[in-house]
């Protein structure tokens, strides 16, 4: 998994919203990532985490994301 490719699901599930991601391993399965959008305003944080868990949901059920951090941000 590249971080191209969930930087492309996480910016189309997320318009507008800035993406940053990280693979702590190097090895293409362990990532964090931040989503910064106002998606998120208004939203508890376990709101926030499911909308990009569900953003997501391709890669890590079918094992090719094993590890996933995630931050994020509402903004006004």
């Amino acid at each position: 998994m590249t971080t191209d490719l969930i930087h492309s699901l996480l910016d189309d599930a997320f318009p507008g919203a800035a993406i940053e991601i990280v693979d702590r391993t190097g090895g293409g399965d362990h990532f964090h990532v931040t989503v910064t959008g106002s998606a998120f305003s208004g939203l508890s944080l376990v709101e926030q985490h499911r909308l990009v868990n569900r953003a997501l949901a391709g890669p890590l059920e079918d094992g090719t994301i094993h590890e996933l951090r995630i931050t994020t941000k509402g903004i006004a």
